[in-house]
């Protein structure tokens, strides 16, 4: 076995990681689209539906049963993971992020049922999408620890000023919040608060003498945000490190996830909230996330500031 080959086991483990990330962005994507068909209490009960395993697909049933089911088998990808990882795995913190990951995913399938039960309480509807994001970093995490790449590492100086490490933290961090804003407004309904764009009634600043519009702006504000710390992580990468392709793909790919996030942003207006354009929203910003989290995480496994590299 040459040098730089991965074991069958390890690699095999990764390749489950990996399929957990998509599958868990599968599963935001009926998340979403559970929302933008307000299917979310088509099935009325939990943990069966209508007393059954598998009521009839029709209607509203489809998106919040098929829901359920896209959830139960991510949470068998987890719990295979999680028990792999801890049976193979040397590494005690990535042992136990395994376990917090299965952790992370019961409690989400608990938040799920809580929502059904007391009729999509705000709260913890946001909590619901904001531990599903919180989960994907978590998947996106596991399948880097599992891959080659964490295992070949090797440092290498960054001159810059603040460094890559705290530029991707702060772009990603953005994203988070944002994320939480866009969960806040789906959720108390105030997508079409303000329903005009890229204007807010035909100004710059609408009246804020209603709670949905408050809220509605200060996303918007975030997108702003968002874009300024996106932008200055992509101009950085351009500047220092398009030579490598471990942070120039994400950073071209994440310049246009941006873009198109924007656009889908005006379309879920322009069309008032159609279920394509609002439900892609939704799984465009986890792509978003997890590309800043990705890039961060490479900062932080490729490249130490100055003072840390000798």
């Amino acid at each position: 076995m040459s040098s730089t080959s991965q074991p069958t086991g390890d690699l095999w483990l990764h390749r489950l990681a990996v399929l957990t990330v998509c599958c868990t962005w599968v599963l935001i994507w009926v998340g979403g689209l559970v929302t933008s068909t307000e299917s979310g209490l088509a099935v009325p009960d939990w943990p069966l539906s209508y007393g059954m395993l598998m009521p009839p697909m029709v209607g509203g049933i489809l998106y919040e049963h098929g829901h359920r089911m896209v959830a139960t088998f991510v949470g068998l990808l987890t719990t295979i993971l999680a028990v792999w990882i801890w049976r193979r795995e040397p590494r005690r913190w990535l042992r136990r992020l395994g376990l917090a990951a299965l952790a992370m995913v019961i409690t989400q399938g608990v938040l799920g049922g809580i929502t059904v039960l007391y009729l999509l309480p705000t709260p913890v509807s946001v909590s619901h999408a904001t531990l599903a994001q919180t989960f994907f970093c978590v998947t996106v995490l596991l399948a880097l620890a599992t891959s080659r790449e964490w295992k070949e590492a090797v440092l290498t100086r960054d001159g810059g000023r603040p460094s890559l490490r705290v530029v991707a933290i702060i772009a990603t961090a953005a994203v988070y919040l944002q994320l939480i804003l866009g969960a806040i407004v789906r959720h108390t309904g105030s997508a079409l608060a303000i329903p005009d764009f890229p204007l807010a009634f035909g100004g710059l600043l609408p009246p804020m003498d209603e709670g949905g519009v408050i809220i509605h702006f200060i996303h918007r504000m975030g997108a702003l945000l968002v874009t300024g710390c996106v932008g200055w992580l992509v101009v950085r990468i351009w500047g220092q490190y398009r030579q490598n392709p471990r942070f120039l793909r994400p950073a071209l790919f994440v310049s246009g996830l941006v873009l198109i996030q924007i656009l889908l942003g005006g379309t879920v207006i322009w069309t008032s909230r159609a279920v394509l354009p609002a439900t892609a929203h939704v799984a465009v910003g986890a792509l978003i996330l997890a590309t800043g989290w990705l890039v961060t995480l490479r900062a932080h496994l490729h490249v130490a500031p100055a003072n840390n590299v000798t």
